[in-house]
């Protein structure tokens, strides 16, 4: 069976595409413009609209909503947030602890919107399941438990390597953590219910808008310029592509397959019943679920970077990705070693230069940004909306502070990326370092990291 290579992602092609929405036709105002028609952006627009109804927005998409990592991600609701360690050494732990907590009830808030709002987006509360499958792993795994504990995550379980079995059988686990808050979904179910329900609620989308440049009050297209007091930049992994921005956020590049629906026999030797999302403690780490049609769908990094912040256009992959995806899949799960791939994608994610996750809007500007997630998209930028919409609110006299206005990541600013060919030679060393320690770990008896793996964390921001 031949694999579909690109095509945006398969959950595009198991949903097909949306009808698209006009263009901008020219000049327009708005009292709020935001910049892109993904999660962030449409939550953004949905919380503003529904906590003051009478507000004018304006989304501007350069493709359409959900074309970007809205629409290709590996439908992991999870309560993982980019930076939350360091902001714990910049603010205390208390201030860490506190975004953890909103975290953990975001995963709760997407799924309450979704049903309140009737979008069907095959949602499954099964939790989220990160194993070990070496001695290095595994001191990992226990280590992290122990720091989730301690941010108040007391909900969370340790599993040994019966118990783990017990709910998945991944081959050589050792061990897992599992946690209530994770859900899987179809993304882009979720992405063009959201698009739907903004619109119907009086929000103006317009796709197939590039914004160029984003200034004081207006955003520039090249069918004219949305003058709005607030203009929100909610574009994540295409950041780069706006004048000025090319080392705000580095596009890191993230590759997933999907395997043909899996027959019963093959489930029953792997399990699974939980449906939970699952993770691993590599350097260079998978995730994957087992979707609602009784797939398997398995991502991880690919060629991590393209050389000066460039994204694809339809997610096309390299061959050699899919293969070292499926070597994955097959090392994981031998049970699924005769399925075919019936799908491979790649779309980007946003990260800053310390990996830390951020919220900002300029009151004396009305310019505001969220996004940096890290690959934790899915819930952060819900979370990351409400902020924004709280912090529009507060500045614009329609509301006060509230618990997510001072949350830690508020205002946070960091250094901008290092210029070419330094970006991309740095980027491409630094994953071959991880791979290298992935691969010397599984091979070897030890539970130490290894040393590489450790350079290569302090060296791009992530120890």
């Amino acid at each position: 069976m031949t694999t579909v290579n690109g095509g945006i992602s398969y959950w595009y092609a198991a949903n097909g595409l949306p009808a698209p929405r006009e263009p901008l036709p020219g000049d327009a105002t708005a009292d709020v413009c935001v910049v892109g028609g993904g999660y962030t952006g449409l939550w953004t627009a949905y919380y503003l609209k529904k906590a003051a109804p009478f507000l004018r927005i304006t989304v501007l998409e350069k493709d359409f909503c959900g074309y970007g990592a809205s629409g290709r991600n590996g439908g992991w609701l999870y309560n993982g947030v980019a930076g939350r360690d360091r902001y714990a050494r910049l603010h205390g732990r208390e201030a860490a602890v506190r975004l953890q907590r909103a975290m953990n009830d975001t995963v709760d808030e997407v799924i309450r919107v979704a049903a309140e709002e009737g979008i069907d987006a095959g949602v499954h509360k099964g939790g989220v399941l990160e194993v070990a499958t070496c001695p290095a792993q595994l001191a990992r795994l226990k280590a992290f438990h122990a720091a989730e504990v301690a941010f108040g995550e007391t909900d969370r379980v340790l599993l040994g390597a019966r118990e783990t079995a017990e709910r998945i059988r991944v081959a050589g686990a050792a061990g897992a953590t599992w946690t209530p808050h994770g859900a899987r979904l179809d993304p882009v179910r979720l992405v063009r219910g959201l698009a739907a329900v903004v619109e119907a609620l009086g929000v103006v989308i317009h796709e197939s808008t590039p914004v160029t440049r984003i200034r004081a009050q207006q955003a520039r297209t090249p069918y004219g310029t949305v003058r709005a007091p607030y203009v929100l930049r909610c574009t994540e992994g295409f950041t780069a592509a706006l004048e000025g921005q090319r080392r705000t956020w580095l596009p890191m590049n993230s590759s997933m397959i999907v395997t043909e629906p899996l027959p019963e026999r093959v489930w029953e030797r792997i399990g699974w019943e939980g449906r939970e999302t699952l993770g691993d403690l590599a350097h260079a780490y998978m995730y994957a679920q087992r979707t609602e049609d009784g797939r398997i769908a398995l991502g991880g990094r690919g060629v991590p970077y393209r050389f000066g912040s460039r994204t694809d256009n339809d997610g096309r992959t390299r061959p050699a990705t899919v293969a070292a995806l499926r070597e994955i899949l097959v090392r994981l799960f031998p049970a699924a070693a005769g399925a075919a791939v019936d799908h491979a994608w790649s779309g980007v994610l946003g990260v800053p230069r310390d990996w830390c996750a951020a919220v900002e809007l300029d009151r004396t500007t009305g310019l505001g940004w969220a996004g940096g997630y890290v690959g934790s998209g899915v819930a952060t930028a819900n979370l990351a909306a409400r902020t924004l919409c709280d912090l529009v609110r507060l500045d614009s006299g329609q509301g006060g502070a509230t618990g997510l206005t001072t949350l830690p990541w508020v205002s946070h600013r960091v250094r901008r990326w290092e210029p070419e060919p330094l970006r991309w030679l740095g980027v491409h060393t630094l994953y071959a370092a991880y791979r290298t320690a992935d691969r010397r770990e599984r091979a070897g008896r030890t539970a130490h990291t290894d040393p590489v793996a450790r350079l290569a964390d302090r060296i791009s921001g992530r120890g």
